[in-house]
């Protein structure tokens, strides 16, 4: 009787919106686990205390998706901005 309350078609676009939240969140949990080098999970990093390797922070804060975006102009459809904003 309840899942018939909750499995209607108005509903599927809310399960799938907090769907797509929680697989970003996990995406970005696994992400720092796996590669942020403040993150240790080892016992035998973890007694190395802190660590001055710049070139680890460096290509851990520029990754592809920044690298990618950097030289882009912060617009999201800029198409249809240049359509509505040019007079010719």
């Amino acid at each position: 009787m309840a899942a018939n309350r909750w499995l209607k078609p108005e509903v599927y676009p809310l399960f799938a919106s907090v769907g797509v939240a929680v697989g970003i969140c996990a995406m970005q949990l696994v992400r720092n686990i796996t590669t942020n080098p403040e993150v240790r999970v080892l016992k035998e990093k973890r007694s190395a205390g802190i660590l001055e390797n710049f070139e680890e922070g460096e290509k851990y804060s520029q990754h592809t998706v920044r690298k990618f975006v950097r030289n882009k102009t912060p617009q999201i459809m800029p198409s249809i901005n240049k359509f509505f904003s040019d007079p010719n």
